[in-house]
Order: C-alpha cells, then sequence, then structure tokens
C-alpha cells in the first residue's frame, strides 16, 4: 500500500476559498480544538478517561475544515480500533461543540509508527480493555440507559458518506484495502491521498482485482485504457458506482499498469478533496507568489494520464470546476488521458450541462454491487493476500465460514474485507484456530449493515409487496400489464434494488424480466417519488414491513 507521511501546513483562506467553502485552520488551533474534543468525549457517560488518556495520545489531528476532521495514528492497530470503538464518540463530540456533523477520516502516518507497541503487545491491550475479546459474545449489548451516549457500531465509521463538500474525503467512494494484522507493506490505510505522491500504489493492480458480472465492462475498459491511453472513444473513461465497489482500485490498477509499462509517461492519481486542497493552497499563496496558480494548473496539464476520483465532491465548487475543466480540454485535446469517477453517473451530479456533456464525451461505466460469487473470490483473495504476506502457507478460513462473510455482507467490500479481517485477528491473535461457523456468526452479530437478523431476499419482498397490493406472485413475475400490477412489480423491483443492492440483472431473473427492465422501473420510481409524497410514505411503509418480517 502507498506510503504517506502526513504534514500539517498553514493555510490562508482566500476569498475564492471562502466562496467555495473551502478552508482549514492554523496548526495551533487545531491541536488546541482537539484538546477540546478530549475533553467533551471524556465528559460522557459510558467512557474511562483512561482509556481515552490511553488511545487518544496516540493520535494526532492533521487538518480541519467545516464538517470535517482528519486525524492520524502511529499504527494500523490503533487507526482500527478507535474506527470501530470510538469514533461514534469523536462525532458526537464535534456535534456538541460546533453544532454541524462531521466526517471523520482516520488514517496512519508511518513516521511514528517505528516507536509504537508492538502487535503482541496490542493484542494484551485490546483483551485487557476487552474482557469478552477471546471469546466472541452471544449477547447482545445492553441498550444506553439515559443521558448515555450509544456505543458505536462495530463497523461505525466505515461507510458513511460525506455530509459536507469541503476538503474531504471518503473512503466511500473508492475501495480501501483493509490492513491485514502484520502485513508491514501497509502503510495508509485511509483512501485519502495526498497530492504529492504521484508514485504507485501496489496494492491495487488488475491482476488482484476480482473479476464478476457486476463490474466486468468497467474492468475491460480500464483495462484498454491502461494498454492504450489516450484513444478517443474512451477519453474520458468514466467509472461511477456506489462506494466500496472498486472505483480506486480500477484508477491505481490503471495508475500502476502505465507505471510499469510505459514509464516515460507522466501519470498523476489525484482524488478530488486533495485537488480542492491544492487549489486552496495555490489560491492563497496567490498574492505573494504568482506563479503558484501557474505551477498548480501546469502540474497537471503536463499529466499524460490524469485521474481523478470522487469527482461528485467539486459539486458547487465553481472556481476549482472551471479550472478542472480547462485542464480536462487542455488534455484530451491534446490527446492525453483523463479518468474520472464518482459514485453517481455525469448526469446525476449536480454541476453544469457542459461539464456533464464533457464527462460523458468518452465511454461512462457503471460498476453494480456485487453478486455473492464475486464477493466469496473477494473474500477467498483477501485470505491468499494474507497467507502471502505472512508467510503462513497453511492458514485457512473453513468455506463454511468464507461463505457466510459472502452472503451476510452488504454490496460494500470494505465491510467484507474488514468482516474478514475480524476473524483473522480472532483466529490469530486471539488463538481460536478453530472458530466454528456459531462463533463467527457470534463474532460478527452486529457487523454487517444488515444486522444479526435473517438476510432479506427478494422473494420476501415480493411477498410483502403482494399481500400490500393484494396481487398474486404469478401476476407480479407474469406477463399481465394491468395497471395495478405493473405498478406493484414496479415498487417490488425498486424495493428490491434498494433494500439488497443486488444487480438488476440478477433482480430481473427473480421477476422473468431483462435488466434494462428493472432499470426503467428503479428510475420510474425514483423519478415518481420525487413528485409525490404519497407515494414515498407508501414505500417507507412497506420498508417498514419488511424490517419487521
Amino acid at each position: 500500500m502507498l506510503l504517506v507521511t502526513i504534514k500539517r501546513k498553514t493555510r490562508l483562506m482566500t476569498n475564492d476559498a471562502l466562496l467555495d467553502g473551502e478552508y482549514s485552520m492554523d496548526s495551533g488551533k487545531l491541536d488546541q480544538t482537539w484538546a477540546d474534543i478530549c475533553a467533551q468525549i471524556k465528559s460522557y457517560n459510558n467512557i474511562d478517561p483512561s482509556q481515552i488518556n490511553a488511545f487518544f495520545s496516540r493520535l494526532q489531528p492533521q487538518a480541519m475544515s467545516e464538517g470535517f476532521l482528519m486525524l492520524t495514528a502511529d499504527n494500523d492497530f490503533i487507526k482500527t480500533w478507535i474506527e470501530r470503538h470510538y469514533v461514534d464518540f469523536i462525532k458526537q463530540a464535534l456535534l456538541d461543540l460546533f453544532h454541524i456533523p462531521f466526517t471523520v477520516v482516520i488514517e496512519v502516518d508511518i513516521t511514528t509508527a517505528a516507536n509504537s507497541a508492538s502487535r503482541e503487545e496490542e493484542a494484551v491491550l485490546a483483551s485487557d480493555l476487552n474482557p469478552t475479546a477471546n471469546l466472541p459474545s452471544r449477547q447482545a449489548p445492553a441498550p444506553a440507559t439515559a443521558g448515555q451516549r450509544p456505543k458505536p457500531r462495530a463497523d461505525a465509521g466505515e461507510e458513511e458518506a460525506f455530509d459536507r463538500q469541503a476538503a474531504s474525503h471518503e473512503g466511500e467512494g473508492a475501495e480501501v484495502s483493509i490492513p491485514i494484522p502484520g502485513n508491514r507493506r501497509h502503510g495508509m490505510t485511509a483512501s485519502a491521498v495526498m497530492p504529492e505522491t504521484d508514485g504507485p500504489s501496489s496494492t491495487f493492480t488488475f491482476e488482484n482485482f476480482v473479476i464478476g458480472d457486476s463490474n466486468r465492462m468497467a474492468y475491460s475498459m480500464a483495462v484498454a485504457v491502461a494498454e492504450m491511453p489516450g484513444k478517443a472513444h474512451l477519453n474520458p473513461l468514466f467509472i461511477y458506482g456506489k462506494s466500496g465497489l472498486g472505483k480506486t482500485h480500477l484508477l491505481r490498477a490503471i495508475q500502476n499498469y502505465v507505471n510499469e509499462t510505459m514509464p516515460r509517461l507522466s501519470t498523476i492519481y489525484v482524488d478530488s478533496a486533495e485537488l480542492l486542497s491544492d487549489y486552496m493552497e495555490a489560491s492563497a499563496a496567490h498574492d505573494k507568489e504568482k506563479s503558484s496558480y501557474k505551477n498548480f494548473k501546469t502540474r497537471y496539464e503536463e499529466a499524460d494520464v490524469l485521474l481523478i476520483d470522487d469527482v461528485q465532491y467539486l459539486q458547487g465548487k465553481k472556481q476549482t470546476l472551471d479550472i478542472v475543466f480547462q485542464i480536462f480540454n487542455k488534455l484530451t485535446t491534446q490527446g492525453r488521458q483523463v479518468v474520472l469517477s464518482a459514485d453517481r453517473a455525469p448526469k446525476n451530479i449536480d454541476i453544469d450541462e457542459r461539464y456533464k456533456s464533457r464527462f460523458n464525451s468518452g465511454g461512462t461505466f457503471d460498476i453494480q454491487p456485487p453478486e455473492i460469487e464475486t464477493k466469496l473470490g473477494i473474500v477467498k483473495s483477501f485470505v491468499e493476500e494474507y497467507k502471502e504476506n505472512e508467510g503462513k502457507a497453511d492458514f485457512s478460513i473453513p468455506e463454511d465460514i468464507q461463505m457466510y462473510i459472502a452472503e451476510s455482507s452488504s454490496s460494500n467490500i470494505r465491510e467484507l474485507k474488514s468482516a474478514v479481517t475480524k476473524v483473522i485477528y480472532q483466529m490469530t491473535f486471539f488463538n481460536q484456530p478453530d472458530l466454528s461457523l456459531d462463533d463467527v456468526r457470534a463474532l460478527l452479530e452486529n457487523h454487517f449493515s444488515g444486522g444479526p437478523s435473517r438476510r432479506l431476499t427478494v422473494a420476501d419482498i415480493q411477498k410483502e409487496v403482494e399481500t400490500f397490493f393484494k396481487v398474486s406472485h404469478a401476476d407480479l413475475v407474469g406477463k399481465k400489464r394491468t395497471r395495478n400490477i405493473i405498478y406493484a412489480r414496479q415498487i417490488a423491483m425498486y424495493l428490491s434494488r434498494q433494500m439488497l443492492e443486488m444487480p438488476f440483472n440478477d433482480i430481473g431473473k427473480k421477476f422473468n424480466r431483462d435488466h434494462s427492465t428493472v432499470m426503467y422501473s428503479v428510475t420510474n420510481v425514483e423519478e415518481k417519488m420525487k413528485e409525490s409524497r404519497e407515494l414515498q410514505e407508501e414505500i417507507e411503509a412497506l420498508k417498514q414491513i419488511i424490517r419487521e418480517i
């Protein structure tokens, strides 16, 4: 994984930055603000101040802007522990102090890793702080009493989208390779990548990208661009899909492939958050150094392959978008390659029509949520990666446990990989190599976004929709096209997509329809919901019924 040293910088606030809502604070104020946050957390019930002192002393604040806080930990263990046990408290403290929701990103600063505790010591520390860690608890945690802050979920903070569009970055929009215990090759573990590190990220290659029906086309087009960058019909290449499906993996794989096979070409990968930050710094220095703004543009305009991740975060950033548009036009006109990613199609990004048109002028391909086979392949690939990195050729996770993880996880690959990581921790660091399927169910009972209840199916949704609208199953999946049956059928398809995150094609098979029919039905319901309060309430009522089965 890419190794990054994160250094705090004092940034000046410019008129352009103010207009775009982009700003950060100086180092002294940042330290004081972090101290205030820690003090606020210590004031909560269910919080042991000594644990806060122990763990939070291993964190350093690096950047803060409206609705966004970035912290660094001195190693992977501290990062993972804070994310799973304390990130909700950090967010609550920020909300209490500043009265707006915050996104909190934690990365690993490898410059301090050498001084961190050993892996074995950290495992013992975790065990001491959690006496039940050695045995998966089969008992649900007690609900918080009045005046207590709720205890965070095990996977808290791993999948939340950004609430603000200030200089920030979600790991949702990009697949993150979850650090494996003891993997000395891992460095930065969050998805944000500093723009000054244009070198490759070896973790992300085409070889270790798990291909399935849900991502095959996007993968093939990414390979085509990597092999022959700059071809007009794929310039720009635009890849979109929900957070955690592998968009960043493909962009980084293109970068790595070009760097390896065509080293004469200059490749730059940057996420939109860092592009915003880059622009902000150039603008801030403009008055003192007239060349700063020119240098900012020149850096990107000299790229042979420019990859920009999560461009949806450029919404509302008019000045930055104008600059990106200029760079974009110059590169594509000269036959140099641009690759973009987003969590939605260009037409659904709230930007000027001319940007949508240009973003959509090359090849646009989506990544759908992975089917079971693909998720199982990712689990197996992740286990193999662990075996190779740790030199443990005999290590294995039983097939039934692998299948359980694949079937229980949502479409988000980070959730899938963190579940595997949790099982590996339990088997190795807590010395339970013979974990049973029941043990794993208990270990992961609060991990998956679907909760500990049985997995919902299309058949479950169909049954409740049929009852709700008083239509038969034969009619719902049959050829009848009366108004009430079409209406119920489209609602059922929409709910299947929303609640199960299945690929259109897989849903279609359950309704004897092709993927284009399902896609149209889902889009049609989404459009009607914007105009009909009655339909919104009907959908919510059905969702509640389905969740309770």
